[in-house]
């Protein structure tokens, strides 16, 4: 079992660390521990899952175009299939008796979960009933929030995710071109005050009866950007617990306004830096995968095309021995994460002067565990005073196929990599080793399998001693 995490993780709904971090009370550690999306050393065990039960939405939004879909891609709104609740209940019942990592189930579309209210209501408590020990959240833009938020807490959902992008309605206005409200459409600045005021008052509403709220903020260069500082004031002061800003996607293929009009999306460093002057503000989600509304799975993998309803059972009930089989063993190896990682946040910052981007091929159970050229994306953390932080991701192209590589691939996997200056991976070759040098990249499969920070720290002190600034 503890070979298994190593090369990918596993866990259970109940299993993991106990022991809350000394900045957080042990009760919001408790809600939050086996969350993969509230909790950035959670999502190294732990999987969620969304049902796409909740089709109808009530505003527009230029980003936005659900009527495209792609299963190899990861995207907001996205979905293969739409499920009636009993589908929902057959599925979240499958997946749990096949996923160990499940912990969470969501409802995030692919419309609004509050809008379409009956059927997410519906979905939730077959599953509470069936599954009890399974967290649930959902994600909405807020408009009808408040209408639902004394149901959410009577149903037990402690995580509830808001889409907010501006506070001043007029920059709404260049977002959102219309909003449907108390059956009535309305369109520019007014139906942007309309939204602003009932995702204020929706906040809230979930901070007084301590339901946990993570803010989605999409990064628009040239519309909201820097006003997205703003907005992390805003949702601070009302109580939100996590911001997560995420880069707009605004590929032509996708069919949205901003993709057809030529809004391009922010670079890698870009987003990192509007993340950095956050700093200080709400605390930072960084380790989002902008997931479909279908997505199965640990955070940066989709098995959603495992569980389509023509492979479902006609007839299932939920079996928790492989969720409880894991946990002993996965409740062990998070509490020997933690004393590693501490100890190499310890040694780095006593030895750090310098700062340095790595970027990092792993799989899952927090460590090095990725071959590089089967790497679909991979995590990057910052290296240097402050300890190591983990500061995003980078999706990138497989390079390795059938055991070829085409060098377009790899010239676009070093243009992901932007601005990092060390790889470690489980193992890479000496093409793309020697590529990765000649941009200036060092790489290393030297920790295989170790855990990412022991790893970081040993590469920082070995081949940097603190000597080189951050690359820019």
């Amino acid at each position: 079992m503890r070979a298994k995490l190593s090369n990918g993780g596993c866990s259970s709904s109940s299993c993991g660390s106990s022991e809350a971090p000394r900045d957080m009370a042990p009760e919001i550690w408790e809600k939050i521990k086996d969350h993969p999306c509230y909790s950035e050393e959670a999502h190294h065990y732990f999987a969620r899952m969304h049902v796409a039960v909740a089709p109808a939405c009530n505003i527009q939004c230029h980003y936005c175009n659900r009527k495209y879909d792609c299963a190899n891609e990861s995207r907001p709104g996205v979905v293969s299939e739409k499920l009636t609740p009993d589908q929902a209940r057959r599925k979240v019942v499958t997946v749990a008796n096949e996923v160990p990592q499940l912990s969470v189930l969501g409802i995030a579309g692919p419309g609004d979960a509050c809008y379409d209210w009956k059927k997410t209501k519906a979905t939730f408590s077959a599953i509470a009933g069936e599954i009890p020990d399974i967290k649930l959240c959902i994600s909405t833009n807020g408009l009808a929030l408040p209408d639902h938020v004394d149901e959410l807490a009577e149903m037990n959902v402690d995580h509830v995710t808001v889409t907010i992008n501006m506070v001043d309605p007029e920059i709404g206005a260049k977002i959102y071109p219309w909003i449907y409200y108390k059956n009535k459409r309305w369109f520019g600045v007014e139906a942007s005050e309309i939204l602003h005021e009932r995702q204020m008052l929706g906040l809230e509403m979930l901070a007084e009866r301590g339901i946990l709220t993570k803010i989605n903020s999409v990064m628009i260069p040239g519309v909201n950007d820097e006003h997205l500082i703003e907005v992390n004031r805003w949702v601070k002061e009302r109580g939100a617990f996590l911001h997560n800003v995420m880069p707009l996607i605004s590929d032509p293929v996708h069919g949205t306004h901003y993709g057809l009009t030529g809004q391009r999306g922010p670079t890698a460093m870009e987003l990192k830096s509007l993340q950095d002057k956050l700093d200080g503000g709400a605390k930072l989600m960084r380790h989002c995968r902008q997931c479909r509304a279908d997505a199965v799975g640990l955070l940066g993998e989709d098995r959603g095309q495992e569980f389509t309803l023509d492979q479902l059972p006609e007839q299932v009930s939920y079996d928790p021995a492989k969720r409880a089989a894991y946990r002993e063993v996965v409740a062990q190896e998070r509490g020997d994460h933690v004393a590693a990682k501490s100890a190499a946040v310890e040694e780095v910052r006593a030895g750090a002067a310098q700062s340095f981007l790595f970027a990092v091929a792993t799989k899952g159970g927090g460590r090095v565990n990725e071959h590089f050229g089967h790497a679909r994306e991979f995590q990057v953390y910052e290296v240097g005073a402050k300890g190591i932080e983990f500061v995003g991701h980078r999706k990138v192209e497989q390079y390795c196929l059938g055991g070829f590589g085409e060098d377009a691939t790899l010239d676009g996997v070093i243009a992901a990599l932007e601005g990092v200056s060390f790889v470690l991976c489980a193992k890479i070759g000496d093409c793309p080793k020697d590529m990765l040098k000649a941009a200036g990249i060092e790489a290393s499969d030297d920790w295989a399998f170790e855990y990412i920070e022991t790893s970081l720290a040993e590469a920082y002190r070995g081949k940097f001693g603190g000597q080189v600034a951050l690359r820019a």
